[in-house]
């Protein structure tokens, strides 16, 4: 009679004789995506042979402030914040029988003479959470004498096992009534922030997941609104 070795690491075998696979032994059977900011529920009795998640939370990237210039004159502006990212592997039992889901928006580009929107925080439960970008501030008046500005401060760490939070923006200056430069969007883990100009126009819409919008720069009586930063992601990996 033909005898057969079984790897006891991965594989039982029961009382009645059947060969089964230990739970948890299987690997990485399944990702979850949600990149349309929204609410979202995860139900652990979905997936009966579940044994962790490793879940990646990126937040939504700030927007920019709008600008408006008189004639002669010149204004730019800072870009907003990249969002925080964070990240947690968590056991089956560490799980509730329902945990909700959050994906953040980008924040709004500004007014022409408005604040750029914050990004909203992403989070899985209050297992893994990150918080979103700070918008950019409409800080420079219309004028002609040199002046600069700070950078957009990026938000603080959220929860996870690792936890950061998003990427400062450049800042914006200006030389006289004519040449100036906005500030680029601050990164996120995701994402890259927005461009800055030297020109007028909207700072170019960051790139990813969670990344600020570059800075608006207008001059000589030209009005633009703020771009927007971009939304955040939920990724989870599930593990049998």
């Amino acid at each position: 009679m033909a005898s057969v070795c079984v790897d006891d690491d991965y594989f039982d075998v029961g009382d009645d004789g059947r060969l089964t696979l230990i739970p948890g032994r299987e690997g990485l059977r399944n990702i979850l995506t949600f990149k349309t900011p929204g609410s979202y529920t995860f139900q652990k009795a979905s997936y009966p042979w579940l044994a962790r998640v490793l879940v990646r939370v990126q937040a939504g990237g700030g927007g920019a402030a709008g600008a408006r210039a008189n004639a002669n004159q010149l204004v730019a502006h800072p870009g907003g914040s990249g969002g925080g990212y964070a990240e947690r592997l968590i056991e089956v039992s560490a799980l509730g029988a329902t945990e909700s889901i959050v994906v953040g928006a980008g924040g709004n580009g500004g007014s022409a003479t408005a604040d750029g929107g914050s990004g909203e925080g992403s989070s899985f439960g209050g297992l893994c959470t990150a918080l979103g970008g700070n918008g950019g501030q409409y800080v420079m008046t219309s004028g002609t004498a040199p002046v600069a500005f700070s950078g957009t401060s990026g938000p603080l760490a959220g929860v996870g096992d690792w936890a950061m939070g998003g990427g400062a923006s450049g800042g914006a200056l200006r030389l006289d009534g004519n040449q100036g430069q906005s500030g680029e969007g601050g990164d996120s883990h995701l994402g890259h922030g927005g461009g800055q100009r030297a020109s007028t126009g909207a700072g170019s819409n960051s790139r990813g997941y969670g990344a600020g919008a570059g800075g608006s720069l207008a001059r000589d009586g030209d009005s633009v609104v703020g771009a927007a930063g971009s939304g955040g992601i939920v990724m989870v990996y599930l593990f049998g």
